[in-house]
């Protein structure tokens, strides 16, 4: 009966031959997560800010029409009360959506900046890994070339 034959030693030093550097992986983890920690903080600031101005709005809103539902001694007050009322909601809603816009702009300009850093921070790290796989293959380079070298001194003896 064939045995099947046991690859576990010759996978090792397979693998052996070809080292694999995960600092790199790593280092890729970690600014992924804190991009991703800065850009949720963006976030949640702007919704914080987005749900100050819906409520003020919403108070104003609100006191706005206490003065609409009180009674009124003529008619044609009213009619002045509702044109008050909506001359008042034109002006608030201009100043919320002012607020609103004002908050976007942030928004964008803190998701830029910080979409900038990364490039910045990865390209560094590119140029970084760049070198160092310059250094291990000259390196590897020069010792293949030792060897080769002294098996062809060894070969000519």
């Amino acid at each position: 009966m064939a045995k099947t034959p046991d690859f576990t030693k010759t996978l090792q030093e397979v693998m052996a031959k070809f080292p694999v550097d995960t600092s790199s992986f790593q280092d890729a983890f970690k600014s992924q997560t804190a991009l991703g920690e800065r850009m949720a903080k963006v976030a949640l600031a702007a919704a914080e800010r987005s749900t100050e101005i819906s409520s003020q709005w919403a108070k104003d809103t609100i006191a706005r029409m206490g003065e609409l539902t009180s009674s009124k001694e003529e008619p044609a007050e009213y009619a002045k009360a509702v044109s008050d009322f909506a001359t008042a909601a034109a002006e608030m809603a201009a100043e919320h959506m002012a607020a609103f816009a004002e908050v976007a702009k942030k928004v964008q300009m803190d998701t830029v900046d910080l979409m900038l850093t990364a490039g910045k921070d990865l390209a560094s790290d590119a140029q970084k890994a760049a070198e160092k796989a310059t250094r291990e293959t000259q390196a590897a380079v020069k010792k293949a070339a030792a060897a080769a070298t002294s098996s062809s001194t060894v070969t000519k003896a």
